[in-house]
């Protein structure tokens, strides 16, 4: 039987990469809450649980002051194989200078934002080179901050909670080079991640965008070309059973459940992993924005526009070079 080549190997490793990296939160959780149970339940040793949850309490704001990352977890040998597996790539356009803070808006969110952890929650892409002096935070849901040992394994890559004072602490206590990388999409564009959709949910995001205005730092657009075309999805018939529970799901929990999949732990086999498919993140031009402590709704909605018409202007410069048809648009929901 001949032994396998390094050609095999190195695709071996970066499938079990992405596989853990999806696997990783899921058995974090399960652990923790089944070896607590059998500490409380099981064994005299419950006041080992009650330690661990009064840190937690005494703990519960770092994700909202900056985190706790650690540049060995950031720059693990396992993230190159997982950036390689696609590949990831990250294009910049213009020159960011660290004497400023940003907010970089990503789009689209896609299913499971693939290209997003590569790039902002590790450094084996190449951001601290292309982007010297500046320090990426990605921003992500705070319910992942809830679980112990789960949070100190997300605050570790730079993590930090999408909260308003996580974002308030990040932009005035930490100097500056700071980027807040923020998928303004989120959860609700899950529904729209099909191979070849170009759809964001961004029509009502305007956040980000008060946020930026209140601190006076720039916004930047970046979208991920190829995201999407990582999973293949199931639409269910409208209007059907399936997609009424869909909906109701969404209404209730703001989370539309995807029937989605891609392929196995082999080339050509059906399974839950992303599709071994080319993305390219093309970071664009700061837009500079003025500083208003308290900007009206007019004023947000009018530099939500502008910032639409420079992610607009920056996805038509690039389509063409990642197979995107001249007439295909960006649709804004």
């Amino acid at each position: 039987m001949p032994l396998p080549s390094k050609k095999d190997l190195k695709t071996a490793m970066e499938v079990f990469a992405v596989f853990q990296w999806a696997l990783s939160a899921f058995i974090i959780v399960i652990t923790v809450i089944f070896v607590n149970l059998y500490l409380v339940v099981f064994t005299p040793y419950w006041p080992v649980t009650v330690l661990i949850l009064t840190w937690l309490a005494f703990d519960w704001k770092t994700p909202e002051r900056g985190g706790r990352r650690l540049a060995c977890v950031r720059n693990w040998c396992m993230w190159k194989q997982y950036c390689d597996y696609f590949p990831l790539k990250l294009l910049k356009t213009h020159d960011i200078s660290p004497s400023h803070n940003y907010i970089l808006a990503c789009h689209p969110h896609g299913l499971l934002s693939h290209s997003c952890f590569g790039h902002f929650a590790t450094d084996t892409s190449g951001f601290s080179k292309i982007f010297p002096g500046i320090t990426p935070y990605i921003l992500t849901l705070g319910a992942f901050f809830w679980v112990p040992l789960l949070r100190e394994y997300v605050m570790s890559s730079g993590a930090c909670s999408v909260s308003r004072a996580s974002m308030d602490f990040l932009l005035t206590h930490k100097g500056t080079g700071n980027m807040l990388i923020v998928v303004v999409g989120g959860l609700a564009e899950c529904r729209y991640s099909l191979p070849g959709s170009t759809t964001l949910v961004l029509k009502n995001r305007t956040g980000f965008v008060r946020m930026a205005l209140q601190h006076g730092v720039p916004l930047i657009p970046a979208y991920a070309f190829g995201e999407t075309d990582l999973y293949n999805q199931h639409i269910f018939t409208p209007g059907g059973l399936v997609n009424c529970f869909q909906k109701w799901v969404q209404r209730m929990v703001h989370i539309y459940p995807c029937a989605f999949y891609g392929r196995g732990f082999t080339e050509n086999s059906w399974g839950l992993l992303p599709y071994a498919r080319p993305v390219t993140t093309v970071v664009g031009k700061p837009l500079p924005l003025p500083k208003i402590e308290n900007p009206s709704q007019e004023t947000v909605a009018k530099y939500h526009v502008l910032y639409i018409d420079a992610l607009r202007k920056l996805y038509d410069q690039h389509k063409a070079k990642f197979g995107i048809s001249e007439t295909q648009e960006l649709v804004i929901v």
